[in-house]
């Protein structure tokens, strides 16, 4: 098993081959993790959120559910999940604008920096930011459509699991968000850990 640690406030870029089996990990279990998804077969295509409510008529996945592309090919099975689930698909990433509206310093870290930064080190291409699957994150939507804010649930070393669908890139960001109350006990980030089983292995 292939362990990564991913650091506050920071993001990567994670290869993954078709039946890999992956954890994100909330070490913490407090940390929000921005996931991004972008299948190798082209330079376009990637984890898709819209694409995914639209064909699980649902806003919330679960285990069991096949999260698809934007052109409607399978990226991974969502297989397990120990942290209750609900993780928020609507919230777009925290961004320098964001920052910049709340008066944070213009060199604050973002979810959007951390994923042009992971693109630039992976030598991806794809043009604009999608929107990312905020694990951990709790945006729930009420019965009047609005969204009520929450940190994350308290579970230390909660994880998701998947099984990728074909080989892709996964880009992450340990969300450094200190403005909404949806990150972190107190608002901080902190790392978290990422367990990468190859496929055929042993």
């Amino acid at each position: 098993m292939k362990k990564i640690t991913v650091l506050a406030g920071r993001g990567a870029a994670v290869p993954v081959r078709e039946g890999d089996q992956v954890a994100i990990v909330n070490v913490s279990g407090t940390q929000v993790v921005d996931f991004w998804c972008l299948p190798v077969s082209s330079p376009q295509e990637y984890l898709s959120l819209e694409h995914c409510r639209e064909v699980l008529s649902k806003i919330y996945f679960t285990p069991g559910d096949v999260l698809i592309s934007n052109l409607y090919a399978p990226v991974f099975d969502y297989v397990a999940d120990t942290t209750g689930g609900l993780h928020d698909t609507l919230i777009a990433p925290c961004n320098p604008e964001m920052y910049r509206k709340f008066g944070r310093a213009a060199d604050h870290p973002s979810c959007a920096g951390n994923f042009w930064s992971a693109v630039r080190s992976a030598g991806l291409a794809i043009p604009f930011v999608p929107s990312p699957w905020n694990l951990f994150m709790r945006a729930r939507v009420k019965e009047d459509g609005s969204i009520e804010y929450a940190r994350p649930p308290f579970f230390p070393d909660g994880r998701v699991a998947l099984r990728m669908r074909c080989d892709a890139t996964i880009i992450v960001s340990a969300c450094p968000d200190d403005c909404y109350p949806t990150n972190g006990g107190d608002g901080s980030p902190r790392d978290f850990v990422i367990e990468i089983s190859r496929a055929g292995a042993g």
